[in-house]
């Protein structure tokens, strides 16, 4: 997934439904320059993506779906390459046998949605259960994970405890000693772990509401 083609596919969505991009981030409550082309490359030259919760306001906006996005990321004439990705329950993910000792996901049977090849070939899509992400994240939405991918302080983050504990939050920050984890709903508790009770940190990389 090129930088470029994500980009291109929020100007086409805009134009879908008859709107430029400073109406389209308008239409979806986003400050109206948020998909300036302006805002694209940093001052630096470092290229900057939309944000996972971005997208989501312009589909909701939009009534467009996850489905129909991906194929504006794609492109007429772009082939499409996709992976199937396992689809896990957080009753699931809580279980024993269902991640290996590296932390992947193992087994199989599972429903399964697909989506670009990220080029993790261990990514999963876990639905969410619970409020403590809310309103960025809803009982029943579908966020797709990468145990592979990098994580850093402001990332949303799937950890697994020791104890077969699933939580969705934000990571706030990671030492060698501590994990302090925050809950993007007030009405729940930030969590700090020790290093030795969690057995996985993995990043979320998008979200399907």
């Amino acid at each position: 997934m090129r930088h470029r083609d994500v980009w291109q596919a929020i100007d086409r969505l805009a134009s879908e439904y008859g709107m430029s991009p400073s109406g389209l981030a308008r239409k979806a409550g986003l400050d109206p320059t948020t998909f300036n082309k302006s805002k694209r490359v940093g001052a630096s030259g470092k290229q900057r993506w939309p944000s996972t919760e971005s997208v989501s306001k312009v589909l909701r906006a939009t009534g467009a779906s996850l489905d129909e996005f991906l194929s504006y990321v794609q492109g007429e004439q772009t082939p499409k390459i996709v992976q199937r990705v396992p689809v896990i329950g957080y009753a699931q993910a809580g279980d024993s046998g269902f991640f290996d000792d590296a932390g992947y996901p193992t087994g199989s049977g599972w429903d399964e949605v697909t989506f670009p090849d990220i080029g993790d070939p261990h990514a999963y899509a876990l639905e969410i259960s619970g409020d403590s992400m809310a309103p960025v994240y809803r009982d029943g939405d579908v966020v797709i994970v990468s145990p592979q991918a990098g994580t850093r302080r402001g990332d949303r983050v799937v950890v697994k405890t020791t104890e077969g504990e699933v939580m969705a939050k934000e990571l706030y920050r990671r030492t060698a000693r501590k994990l302090e984890l925050h809950s993007l709903n007030p009405e729940h508790q930030d969590r700090t772990l020790e290093a030795d009770e969690v057995l996985f940190v993995h990043r979320v990389l998008w979200s399907s509401q």
